[in-house]
């Protein structure tokens, strides 16, 4: 199905029944990623999974690949869709989106997953940026070997897009970003989580969590001494940024997190 939010015709499916909870794909993938994982999700949730800008089903529009835009995005559908406090859960870059909807937009969103999301560009390590200044159109030809390029042929409205799309997500990657003032104002109940082995050291999620009043003290036999926000932190073993989000660790994680006390 189509929602028709901030000029763009937004694609998005559900499945399952239950507390709602908005589901977000990484860079150059779609919704269908989780594919592994969503039976989980939707065991008992009503899950929403999105493709977002210039992704998947969702057709790109003329501005900037940016994820407070898509956050916005999301806030709309939630809107769109008479959503009550949905809980969201990001990876990659979705992880960033689904940070941005509870920064920008705390009062729509119940709990919030962010996992393989650093919060500081210079976190990344020095040769994935190299990487990822390397990502334009001139690498489409070599990209049609990817499970990626793959997708995007089969299920994007103009599948002809695909280097362009690449010249976004490598000029959107380009940009320098820093949302550490705005995390450690962050009002609603978030997992920070990673791979111990992801595009950023396992120090980086430590120090994200560090800003929610996270490793401050011991936490108590009650659990007094755990962050004041109902914040919580999560490295996961044996996995690495690139299979993280079809791992059932992801998902058991995530949803430990949101069922927390419900």
């Amino acid at each position: 199905m189509y929602a028709d939010v901030n000029g763009i015709s937004l694609y998005y499916e559900t499945h399952g029944t239950g507390r709602p909870l908005v589901l977000l794909h990484g860079g150059l993938g779609s919704g269908e990623m989780f594919g592994p994982v969503t039976d989980a999700f939707a065991e008992h949730h009503q899950v929403i999974l999105v493709d977002l800008q210039g992704h998947g089903r969702t057709a790109d529009i003329d501005r900037p690949l940016d994820v407070r835009l898509m956050a916005d995005d999301i806030a709309a559908l939630i809107d769109h869709l008479g959503l009550d406090r949905p809980d969201v859960v990001g990876y990659s870059l979705g992880g960033g989106v689904a940070l941005l909807v509870a920064i920008r937009h705390p009062e729509k969103v119940g709990r919030l997953v962010s996992a393989s999301a650093g919060i500081r560009r210079d976190a990344t390590y020095p040769e994935i940026l190299e990487q990822q200044a390397q990502v334009s159109s001139a690498a489409a030809e070599f990209m049609k070997e990817t499970p990626m390029y793959e997708l995007y042929q089969r299920v994007a409205p103009r599948p002809e897009d695909f280097p362009r799309l690449l010249d976004k997500i490598g000029e959107a990657m380009a940009q320098d970003f820093d949302f550490t003032d705005d995390v450690r104002g962050l009002q609603v109940p978030t997992l920070v989580m990673g791979a111990d082995a992801d595009l950023v050291p396992p120090s980086h999620f430590v120090e994200i969590f560090a800003l929610l009043d996270g490793g401050a003290r011991d936490g108590g036999w009650m659990g007094e001494g755990r962050p004041k926000g109902g914040h919580a932190l999560a490295i996961l073993p044996g996995v690495t940024h690139y299979n993280l989000f079809q791992s059932p660790l992801f998902a058991t994680t995530a949803l430990a997190f949101l069922d927390q006390g419900r």
